[in-house]
């Protein structure tokens, strides 16, 4: 029994190596070490972001100080007469990232609710979650390739069906060749989805059981509980996944480069070819020589960027409304 008191005696005198809770000098200097090493990153970043900028604004300054703001709505593009209008590409790009976020929403929380909910059995939900977000890391160009060989043969006889139907209306007035705005739109789509689908579903996971129970103790039937409960409580997840989806949507080149048809024009119909920023920049930024050029493209991309970031700032202030909405 002494020998044990003395052992146990020894042990509350043993010393831990690193202790967190203590204020010594190795701990302080470890804590503080830590706390810059992380402001570092932190600044380090916006830094990145900012230098970024000022490259793209820098040299897109031919094209900024000879057109200035009327390059947004100037509709020519012109290389060989150096004479160069972004609406078009503006007009190509959020119509087709629009048109994939119509299309990819509904369909992604269609997937985020089997995959979380017990529609299916446990051993069919997780194995259908992964392989939605394997589409992924799937290369966009291997998707552009299959937008061509398999999509667009799948899509026309739909669009000639809309054509042949619906030509009185604006959006389906021009006979379809295949690659256009629709295709565009429905590519994009099926490559925002993992995005839409994923986040959504780790947003409906986490929202507490109490939710469920209470709401089935109530008498609500399952739908009810779905729409009136379970996705209004996870509104500002849902808007957050929505936004990312959009912002891959915004940027994504070559996919979109392959199917789009590429051509600067601004048309109602989703039948026609169009042209996006990202696909325009893919296509003749190795070719461009003259500073004029060169410039309009980085004024393209420095549109693209201010886009980009004003769709995230809307998205934060949306998603603070929703969270103030619910408190």
């Amino acid at each position: 029994m002494e020998d044990s008191s003395a052992q146990a005696s020894d042990l509350t005198k043993v010393k831990p190596e690193f202790d967190i809770l203590a204020t010594d000098k190795q701990n302080l200097w470890l804590d503080q070490g830590f706390t810059w090493l992380l402001r570092f990153i932190a600044c380090s970043t916006v830094a990145l972001l900012f230098w970024l900028s000022w490259i793209i604004f820098q040299n897109a300054q031919p094209a900024i100080q000879k057109y200035g703001l009327g390059f947004l709505w100037g509709q020519d593009w012109d290389v060989a007469n150096l004479s160069f209008g972004a609406l078009p590409y503006i007009y190509g790009t959020l119509v087709s990232s629009g048109l994939a976020l119509l299309l990819a929403v509904p369909v992604g929380l269609a997937v985020a609710l089997v995959t979380s909910e017990d529609f299916l059995p446990a051993w069919v939900r997780s194995p259908l979650a992964f392989l939605i977000e394997l589409i992924a890391a799937i290369p966009s160009v291997i998707i552009g390739l299959w937008g061509i060989f398999v999509m667009i043969p799948f899509l026309q006889p739909i669009q000639d069906w809309l054509y042949q139907n619906f030509s009185w209306i604006p959006l389906f007035s021009t006979a379809p060749s295949g690659y256009g705005m629709l295709s565009a739109g429905v590519i994009l789509a099926i490559m925002i989805l993992p995005t839409m689908a994923a986040i959504s579903r780790e947003v409906l996971l986490v929202l507490p059981k109490d939710l469920r129970s209470g709401s089935m103790s109530l008498g609500a039937t399952r739908w009810e509980t779905i729409f009136k409960v379970l996705l209004p409580a996870g509104a500002s997840g849902i808007v957050g996944a929505a936004v990312l989806a959009l912002g891959r949507a915004l940027g994504e080149t070559m996919a979109v480069t392959m199917v789009i048809g590429n051509l600067s024009q601004i048309t109602p119909s989703l039948l026609d070819a169009a042209y996006s920023i990202p696909a325009v920049l893919a296509n003749e930024f190795g070719e461009a020589g003259d500073d004029l050029h060169v410039g309009a493209l980085m004024y393209l991309a420095l549109i693209l960027f201010v886009v980009t970031l004003l769709v995230n700032i809307a998205a934060v202030l949306m998603v603070r409304l929703i969270a103030r909405g619910r408190s």
